[in-house]
């Protein structure tokens, strides 16, 4: 047995002396993978989003000019009206009878004009001939002047009193949208706090949007308008008043409008700014402005949130990545860049204006350079890499914030 053991314990050792190599090297780990992109240029639009709310081109309100009891509503509330349509008819009994109390006083008054006027034809060639006194002539004279001037009065009474009439049928002023009634038949309508306005009717199309602006907003836009203006006419002077729309019937931007909905959908159609104040607001440091858009559909509504989205200014060629691919030490920007070779280095840019999830690179940053967008806390310059594309469908240019 120990003989045995003799044999077998160095062809053991030769066995594990042979795994070991004591001076190779240890084994190369594999390559980082990180996901990159090329950077590249394009047009960049500078935008502000701004918050307003819905108007209609035209929102009358439908008034009771005269008090009574309503009859009857003669449209179905929420559709679309034309122009010249009845509405609203109320108790008109009251009027009808004051109508033909004018009509009586009307008829009185030219009665004794006819009466004071042929008074006058008589006495008239009796003065010539000294057979009446000037006195008689005189009174005859006023009373005829006195009965013309009643007359016109009961006329005007007449008039008044159909205008009043007429005021019992409420027709639409213009075709549009009417909502709900605010008053339902019975109800006596015309004074406080009974319904003064019955309803409101509204032109949609095109729809109108009201918001407002900030002082440091107008300027920016103002300016990027100008610029706009100016580079389209080829405009080289330095005065953006100079460039700016001075006749007041032209309209005040052809810089098209975006609208965002509440459900933060867009608009399909472009609208444009159509109406501003004429000063900013010293109370509250802001400026109005309203917006025209195409609503043949009449899916918008007055009274909707909206926003309105301008592109005041558009950067040309610029260079922009996604911000992630962006980082930041101690107020410095800095860019991994991936060489022909796979290995890293380190870049320091600076940076522009952002818009959703993409930036804008003013400067260190090339067109065509390779950059890391996933995997930034995995890399340190020097180091080799293996590359991937990143997933185009987490870049997302034309996403807003």
């Amino acid at each position: 047995m120990r003989i045995l053991l003799f044999l077998v314990l160095p062809s053991l050792m030769l066995v594990i002396l042979s795994g070991c190599d004591f001076g190779g090297k240890p084994p190369v780990p594999p390559p980082v993978s990180v996901q990159v992109i090329k950077a590249e240029t394009e047009d960049f639009p500078l935008i502000i989003d701004l918050v307003g709310s819905t108007l209609g081109n035209q929102d009358v309100p439908i008034r009771a000019r005269v008090d009574g009891f309503l009859e009857t509503i003669n449209f179905i509330e929420g559709q679309q009206v034309e122009k010249g349509r009845l509405l609203y008819t109320i108790d008109s009994q009251s009027f009808q009878q004051e109508l033909v109390e004018a009509q009586s006083q009307l008829a009185a008054a030219e009665t004794l004009s006819a009466k004071n006027a042929s008074d006058l034809r008589r006495i008239q060639p009796l003065a010539e001939i000294n057979a009446v006194s000037q006195m008689d002539l005189d009174s005859a004279v006023a009373n005829d002047a006195a009965s013309r001037a009643s007359v016109k009065a009961a006329q005007a009474g007449v008039e008044l009193a159909n205008i009043e009439l007429s005021y019992t049928e409420i027709y639409a002023p213009i075709s549009g949208l009417i909502g709900l009634t605010k008053a339902k038949p019975g109800e006596y309508v015309g004074k406080e706090p009974n319904p003064v306005v019955l309803n409101t009717l509204s032109d949609i199309d095109p729809i109108r949007v009201q918001f407002s602006i900030s002082e440091r907003e107008y300027l920016i836009l103002a300016r990027g308008f100008n610029a706009e203006k100016r580079n389209a006419a080829g405009y080289e002077g330095d005065s953006a008043a100079e460039a700016g729309v001075t006749k007041s019937n032209q309209r005040k931007s052809n810089i098209p409008l975006s609208l965002i909905l509440a459900d933060g959908s867009e608009w399909p159609e472009k609208g444009y700014a159509d109406a501003t104040s004429q000063a900013i607001d010293p109370r509250t440091g802001t400026f109005k402005i309203e917006a025209v858009f195409p609503n043949s559909r009449g899916l918008l509504r007055p009274g909707q949130f909206a926003r309105v989205r301008a592109s005041y200014q558009v950067l040309k060629d610029v260079v922009v990545i996604p911000k992630q691919a962006l980082a930041e030490l101690q107020g410095i920007y800095q860019v991994y860049v991936v060489d022909s070779d796979n290995t890293v280095k380190i870049i320091n840019v600076e940076k522009g204006p952002s818009r959703g999830g993409n930036i804008v690179i003013t400067k260190g940053l090339k067109s065509g350079q390779t950059i890391i967008v996933e995997g930034l806390q995995k890399v340190r310059a020097g180091m080799t890499v293996a590359t991937e594309p990143f997933q185009a469908v987490a870049l997302n240019k034309n996403k807003d914030s």
